[in-house]
């Protein structure tokens, strides 16, 4: 095979590579404000929140299983087929929901687009050859035919697929703390965070763990390990700084969402919206759990929400100061390394600047022509 043609056949696989990315990203970014509305009312309305409200909690757990993963459905079924791809895709993606246990952002963002697809593909056959007068009558019929068949599909075929998942990560963390290698954890904590397992692994695995620890030590770094927002806010201060424009917009308010209300779920769009923005996280939480083991800090329960505010709480007397070390490092690896993942924003700046100079220039020939 020739320079040119392995050249050519890269730059092929970078121009897909980045297609599939903008997609994400125009199938999440639209919907942060709904993320920023849900973290809002959790950090504030829950049983440890700064206001707590029993009756405003019960709006948490419909928003963040129904509303939100509903919304990118919708929103990615809108981009592949307009308005009834979107609902179409949020139709077929109810199946996915109440398959699983845990939220289904990921399940989402694959069914909302495929049964949107799927409806473009029966419309492009079918639509042509509808008789006169009974145009309505096929289209929502075949539109609720579809959703229903893969509403059905998707709660047999995805729930054992994501509880497979989750036992699986679950199975990996505890190898790999068996064998003391516990900065290598993050390698499987923060990937599953951003898809939402971030409770199943907290709670099923390292909450045990951490409390057969404290019992034998005082103290367990286990806590530490899913709970660190240090990785989460350097990736928001990155894309305040240097991210797309709709990202800088909102990325403050996420950042007191997330570090001083505990929501680290604030945080998720962001990654899935630019997926190579996990080899931050990865690297700002392997960076502070060395801290961690370095300064031998530990907690004594699990921080309840994730906040800054709560680790310190739960920190025993004498640790507080190597708790906010490795939360520190965590936070400038993390932001380090999304910033030089992000181009420090050279990328956006010129597409910001080409739009820019479009505009002028097609107010310019308005002018001229007029």
């Amino acid at each position: 095979m020739s320079t040119q043609s392995t050249s050519s056949t890269l730059a092929s696989a970078r121009s897909g590579v980045q297609r599939f990315g903008s997609f994400l990203s125009s199938m999440v970014m639209p919907n942060i404000g709904a993320f920023i509305a849900w973290g809002l009312i959790t950090a504030l309305f829950i049983e440890t929140g700064w206001l707590p409200n029993a009756t405003l909690a019960e709006l948490v757990g419909p928003m963040i299983t129904y509303l939100l993963p509903l919304l990118i459905a919708y929103t990615g079924g809108h981009l592949v087929h307009d308005r009834r791809g979107g609902v179409v895709g949020a139709a077929a993606t109810m199946g996915v929901i109440i398959s699983a246990e845990v939220p289904m952002f990921l399940g989402a963002m694959v069914m909302g687009p495929l049964a949107a697809y799927l409806m473009k593909k029966f419309d492009g056959l079918v639509q042509p050859r509808i008789p006169t007068g009974f145009e309505m009558l096929v289209n929502n019929f075949s539109a609720g035919i579809l959703a229903g068949l893969l509403a059905v599909s998707g709660v047999y075929a995805v729930g054992p697929v994501v509880t497979a998942i989750a036992n699986g990560l679950g199975a990996g963390v505890q190898f790999l703390i068996d064998l003391s290698l516990l900065p290598l954890v993050s390698v499987i904590v923060e990937p599953a965070k951003v898809l939402f397992l971030n409770n199943a692994l907290n709670h099923g695995v390292l909450g045990p763990l951490g409390v057969a620890r404290v019992a034998e030590e005082g103290k367990a770094i286990e806590f530490l390990i899913e709970t660190n927002p240090g990785p989460g806010l350097g990736i928001l201060l990155a894309c305040m700084f240097f991210g797309p424009k709709i990202s800088r917009a909102t990325a403050p308010g996420a950042i007191l969402i997330h570090f001083f209300g505990g929501i680290h779920e604030i945080y998720f769009p962001y990654i899935l919206a630019q997926p190579k923005l996990i080899l931050a996280a990865i690297g700002g939480g392997m960076s502070g759990l060395f801290a961690f083991l370095v300064t031998d800090a530990g907690l004594l329960a699990t921080p309840a929400p994730g906040s800054i505010i709560a680790l310190m709480a739960v920190t025993p007397r004498g640790d507080h100061l190597a708790v906010l070390a490795g939360v520190t490092v965590a936070t400038l690896v993390s932001f380090a390394l999304a910033s030089v993942l992000l181009g420090f924003g050279r990328a956006e700046r010129k597409a910001e600047r080409a739009a820019a100079e479009a505009e002028a220039e097609a107010e310019q020939n308005k002018e001229t022509s007029a």
